[in-house]
C-alpha cells in the first residue's frame, strides 16, 4: 500500500499540530521527493548516515526530529549540506521533520515516550510552550534516580546535585517528584524547580546548572541529547503508518551525545 505525499503531510500535521508552536526551523515537509510513498524510515537526525541507510532500505520518505534547516544558519548549499541534499534529491526521497511539535505530543512525543521508558506517568506540564513534563515518583534519593535513568537508557549519565562537590554522596532525602524535558532543555531547570521537582532530567548540561543544583537542593541529570530523543520519531511514524497503511522502519544511528 502507498500514500500520497500530500496526504502523509496532512496526517503528520493533524497529529502534531505544528501551527501551535514557535520553533527554531520549519516543521513538515522540508525536502520534496516522489509523490507516492510506500516505505518510510524514521530516525532522530537527518544525517548523511541516516539518509544512506534510508536509501539502502529503499525508503520513499524519512521522518526525523532534527531536520536540515534551522533559523539563523548559513543558507549556502555547500559541504555537508550539499552532500545530504544531493543524496535526497538524487533518490527522490521526501524529508519530513518536526522539532518542538514532536517533543510536545502528549502520547507519542519525545517527552511522553521518555516518560514511558523511565516508567513515569506525567500529571503536569511546565516551561515555555508547556514542553516540560512532571510526574510523581518514589526513589530513596537523587542518586537512585540517576542509576535508574542510566539503566533504562543503557548509558552513563551526568549527575549534578547538592552534596556532590568533592565526591560526597548525594543527599539521602527521598525523591517524590521528577520533571523532564528531552534534548537541550537545560534552560528549563528553574521552571522544573518552580514546578516542584526534586530531580530534573534532560539531555544536556551547561555550566550554570551544576551550581543551581547544589544551591537549590534539586538534582540535575543529563542523560544525552540523542539518547533522550530517540523514542518520539519512531512512535509517531509507526502510529501514522498503522493508520495509513504504509511500511515503516526505525533506523538507529549511533550517537554518543
Amino acid at each position: 500500500m502507498s500514500i500520497h505525499r500530500s496526504q502523509l503531510l496532512q496526517a503528520f500535521d493533524r497529529l502534531l499540530q505544528p501551527e501551535r508552536f514557535k520553533d527554531y526551523g520549519p516543521n513538515g515537509l522540508q525536502v520534496e521527493g516522489k509523490a507516492e510513498i510506500h516505505r518510510v524510515v524514521s530516525g532522530v537526525t537527518a544525517s548523511r548516515a541516516l539518509i544512506e541507510a534510508a536509501i539502502a532500505a529503499r525508503a520513499d520518505a524519512i521522518f526525523v526530529h532534527h531536520g536540515l534547516f534551522w533559523r539563523g544558519q548559513d543558507g549556502r548549499i555547500t559541504g555537508w549540506m550539499k552532500q545530504r541534499l544531493q543524496l535526497l534529491l538524487a533518490h527522490d526521497i521526501n524529508l519530513f521533520a518536526y522539532h518542538l511539535p514532536l517533543d510536545a505530543h502528549a502520547e507519542l512525543g519525545n517527552n511522553a515516550q521518555l516518560g514511558r521508558v523511565l516508567g513515569f506517568a506525567a500529571d503536569a506540564r511546565f516551561g515555555e510552550q508547556d514542553l516540560g513534563f512532571a510526574a510523581p515518583a518514589a526513589f530513596e534519593n537523587i542518586q537512585a534516580v540517576a542509576d535508574h535513568v542510566a539503566q533504562a537508557l543503557g548509558r552513563p549519565v551526568t549527575l549534578a546535585c547538592p552534596g556532590d562537590v568533592g565526591g560526597d554522596a548525594a543527599p539521602l532525602r527521598p525523591v517524590r517528584r521528577v520533571a523532564w524535558c528531552t534534548g537541550g532543555a537545560q534552560g528549563y531547570f528553574e521552571s522544573a524547580i518552580a514546578a516542584g521537582a526534586d530531580v530534573f532530567i534532560t539531555g544536556e548540561i551547561s555550566e550554570p546548572q551544576a551550581h543551581l543544583a547544589r544551591e537549590m537542593g534539586v538534582g540535575f541529570i543529563a542523560a544525552g541529547h540523542h539518547a533522550t530523543e530517540r523514542y518520539g520519531a519512531p512512535a509517531v511514524a509507526a502510529h501514522v503508518a498503522e493508520q495509513c497503511g504504509f511500511s515503516h522502519q526505525f533506523i538507529e544511528i549511533d550517537n554518543p551525545a
